[in-house]
């Protein structure tokens, strides 16, 4: 990777990262002091995609639109497989995510491709510095913003091409299966993203009648089930496993 930073001649507020110096220095000088007044470091969103991420799509127009509106906040867009150093300090397991840093404080993170709740908390962070006087959080979000469940749990189911819904985190699985299917992955060297259904009552039992399958962990792979621990560890006693997942899930 070249250490050049690369300077754009136009005066976007959205940039395509292309050397990481760019968000570094960016996050460094908003924090910086003006005489002997220390200066309110302002909100700088950053959006985490892959070009292999369908739902991506969607989520950089949205972007898009909010920077249009927030015109004074600075954001950018890092495709996560090309800056691994910054997705694994801000801890992105899948995309589309949504960091909002100040300094080097995150104020705010949206995963997957949730697009009312990313208008929200672009929107509670950036409306001050923008002059544009905050909508009351109970506001509702415009319908088209409003997916169904089936939807959302489509989109979550996607959000990686390995996808595992566990009770806690990777890091953190707070039950023995999730731990050992965690753990199975990790010995297969298998790139996955994953998500904590103790979070979200609505996707623990949605997930349940969405895919037909009444227990957890559940690992999905290109968007389909595969199963639970124990048909994840007959495959894998197979070889059946790793040749389901896409290279690009692979570590090397």
């Amino acid at each position: 990777m070249s250490s050049e930073v690369v300077v754009s001649k136009s005066k976007s507020n959205v940039i395509q990262l292309q050397d990481e110096s760019e968000l570094r220095e960016t996050l460094e000088v908003k924090g910086q002091t003006a005489g002997n007044a220390a200066k309110v470091s302002p909100v700088v969103v950053i959006y985490f995609w892959a070009d292999w991420a369908e739902q991506c799509k969607q989520v950089e127009s949205v972007i898009d639109d909010l920077a249009k509106k927030y015109t004074k906040t600075q954001f950018f867009k890092v495709e996560a497989e090309n800056f691994e150093d910054i997705s694994e300090a801000y801890e992105i397991s899948a995309v589309p995510t949504v960091i909002l840093a100040q300094k080097a404080k995150i104020v705010g993170r949206v995963d997957g491709a949730n697009i009312s709740e990313i208008v929200k908390k672009v929107a509670e962070a950036c409306a001050a510095a923008n002059g544009i006087k905050s909508e009351p959080s109970s506001a509702v979000e415009p319908a088209e913003f409003q997916p169904d469940l089936n939807t959302r749990l489509k989109g979550l189911i996607e959000r990686a091409p390995v996808m595992v819904f566990i009770k806690g985190t990777a890091a953190q699985p707070r039950c023995g299966f999730s731990k050992k299917i965690v753990g199975m992955l990790n010995e297969q060297n298998i790139k996955y993203g994953y998500f904590d259904i103790l979070t979200d009552e609505q996707v623990r039992q949605g997930l349940k009648e969405y895919s037909d399958w009444p227990t957890y962990p559940q690992l999905y792979i290109s968007g389909e089930l595969v199963g639970g621990v124990d048909i994840v560890a007959e495959m894998i006693e197979s070889g059946d496993l790793i040749g389901m997942v896409p290279a690009e899930a692979v570590a090397k």
